[in-house]
């Protein structure tokens, strides 16, 4: 499906499980790569698995990047996908009233920051995020940037790689939107934050489960340990 946005449209695909019934919950799921690289086909597996693994329709949605759409493009896109489903769940056999958020990465941030504006903006609240190793602070010296700076498949330098070519001005990296830890986040959703061993983004993705709890967040924790960045997309080859 086409879905308009300010100055545009994006794409969304729309995932459909074989055995569900007319009325199915929904996902809004957001992929990762740093609001710069990566679409629907690369987190392809991610939005399978939470289909086929929680009979829900999972509407997969590609937000416009960096470097040639800058900070908060694709936030603002990844907004309009969640109001789109909510008033088109009908239509894709989702039921409105069920809709929650998910994301990896960058995408963890992006579903995070859909709950925040749904809040906000007083418009109906997901109703749950799920944030897999999400990015959420401008801190690239904590303990995990330090010891798995040189990490695969995510490393330091690429974290300021996409930091330059969706922000531009790396003081932006501040703002609560990008920085999450820093962000408001009282009546925010249950929420389950997914964590890896082996990624820079460890240690903000522990700060902002402590931050959201602090808050009066409902948090379910996960840390898988021995495994890096991306492992949540390999629902294509391990059950």
């Amino acid at each position: 499906k086409d879905i308009p946005v300010s100055g545009g449209s994006i794409h969304g695909r729309i995932y459909t499980p074989r055995t569900g019934d007319s009325t199915m919950p929904v996902i809004v799921y957001y992929h990762g790569g740093g609001w710069v690289i990566a679409d629907l086909d690369t987190y392809d597996a991610s939005a399978k698995g939470l289909a086929e693994q929680t009979g829900a329709v999972v509407v997969s949605v590609h937000y416009r990047q960096g470097p040639e759409h800058k900070f908060p493009t694709a936030h603002n896109d990844a907004f309009a996908a969640y109001q789109w489903v909510l008033q088109n769940a009908n239509s894709i056999k989702g039921n409105p009233k069920m809709v929650a958020v998910a994301g990896e990465s960058a995408g963890g941030n992006l579903a995070c920051n859909i709950s925040i504006m749904a809040r906000d903006k007083d418009i109906q609240m997901p109703v749950h995020q799920l944030l897999v190793y999400p990015v959420a602070s401008n801190n690239m010296n904590s303990d995990s940037y330090q010891k798995y700076a040189a990490a695969k498949p995510l490393n330091k330098p690429m974290m300021e790689w996409f930091a330059r070519n969706y922000l531009g001005d790396m003081s932006k990296a501040a703002d609560p939107r990008i920085a999450l830890v820093n962000a408001n986040l009282k009546g925010l959703p249950p929420t389950t934050i997914i964590a890896a061993q082996i990624d820079p983004l460890l240690t903000e993705g522990k700060l902002l489960a402590d931050k959201l709890q602090e808050a009066g967040v409902d948090v379910d924790y996960k840390l898988y340990e021995g495994v890096t960045h991306e492992v949540f997309g390999m629902a294509t080859v391990v059950p």
